[in-house]
């Protein structure tokens, strides 16, 4: 099966546009001809250099919505035409962590940048070379061939170019507010970086009835798009909201502080950890090099009790949380469509990514 992908070459690089040649799906695998991919800034890290891929070529693309053109042998559940959105993190079912409600943590996760299936097969080759997928999807192709542990099957009612949001940028958002960082009413929560991840924690932790969700980021744009989405508060730097979060809170700080920055530094959970109160919550989302460490004072971890957490997916289960949060925006619970700043061709992706860096979008789509 041949196709069209964004496939990064060589890293420092940039997206070319380049024809790829899929294996016929095996068995539990399915070919999904794709209505949208989520212009994530995981993927530009992969273009960067910054989370090195596995193998190149790699063809990218971790957010995405499609419908299902082949199944593969002996694969029940699935049909031609079922509406599909992946999930950059599959899930076995079988694992530890699956069986504990932790799917986001699921064994078959360790390829998501080794391009790989669990086996060590690829299914893509370009001029007879074997490429990467990203996250095993690499949504960032007309055509794929996914495993069906990274599919979950939608709505036909819901549109595709919306839902693709909940595969990464909504449910990674949403869940650092409400499961990772355990928003309660009341609470004051800050919220560091203002993309397609943050943009959702603000909703996340609105919706879990922070009395101040508190919105932080350089970019005037954003700052607004924060409070049309409900950040009670929005400012352009971290002391500006720290400030903030202590004359609401008798001087105590943040219940929790949320780091959904694009590209994470030690200095974002530093300023983050100097937000919090006693027994606050840090919530590090956002990516940085492979190599970045995080330094808070030692002393201060202990005697007050802080607590950092990484958010993964936001601690969400796709197989359960995907038709969750796509329920919710049904009932008008959770809102998608403001999340959508432009819109791109395939052949456009790397204006997109401009874009993002620019400052321009809240989140970019590829529509096919």
């Amino acid at each position: 099966m041949k196709t069209r992908g964004a496939v990064v070459t060589q890293t420092p690089g940039k997206w070319e546009i380049l024809e790829i040649d899929f294996d016929e799906p095996r068995q539990g695998e399915l070919i999904l001809k794709m209505v949208a991919a989520g212009l994530c800034h995981s993927d530009d890290h992969f273009c960067t250099g910054d989370l090195p891929p596995g193998i190149l070529p790699f063809a990218g693309g971790h957010e995405g919505a499609g419908i299902v053109s082949q199944v593969g042998p002996n694969t029940p559940g699935w049909a031609i035409g079922d509406h599909v959105v992946t999930s950059f993190l599959p899930g076995c079912g079988l694992c530890r962590w699956c069986a504990s409600g932790m799917q986001n943590l699921c064994d078959l996760g360790a390829n998501t940048m080794t391009g790989c299936r669990a086996d060590g097969s690829y299914r893509g080759k370009i001029n007879g070379k074997a490429i990467g997928q990203a996250a095993g999807i690499s949504t960032f192709c007309e055509t794929t061939v996914v495993s069906v542990a990274s599919c979950v099957k939608v709505d036909k009612d819901i549109p595709l170019e919306k839902a693709v949001l909940v595969g990464c940028g909504v449910g990674t958002g949403w869940g650092s507010a409400v499961n990772s960082a355990e928003t309660k009413p009341g609470h004051t929560t800050i919220v560091m970086g203002i993309g397609g991840i943050g943009i959702n924690a603000v909703q996340g932790a609105s919706h879990a009835g922070a009395t101040h969700v508190i919105a932080v980021d350089p970019i005037e744009f954003k700052r607004e798009m924060a409070q049309q989405m409900g950040a009670t508060h929005a400012f352009a730097t971290m002391d500006e909201a720290a400030n903030f979060a202590r004359s609401v809170t008798d001087g105590q700080g943040a219940d929790a502080a949320i780091v959904t920055v694009g590209v994470l530094k030690t200095e974002h959970v530093a300023q983050a950890f100097q937000a919090i109160r006693k027994g606050g919550t840090v919530v590090v989302t956002g990516i940085g090099k492979v190599d970045e460490e995080v330094r808070v004072p030692a002393f201060e971890l202990t005697l007050y009790q802080k607590r950092i957490q990484g958010a993964l997916f936001g601690a969400s289960s796709p197989s359960r949380d995907i038709p969750w949060m796509l329920r919710m925006y049904q009932a008008g619970q959770l809102r998608l469509d403001e999340l959508i700043t432009t819109t791109y061709k395939l052949d456009d992706i790397n204006q997109g990514y401009a874009d993002m860096h620019a400052g321009k979008n809240i989140r970019g789509v590829i529509i096919y």
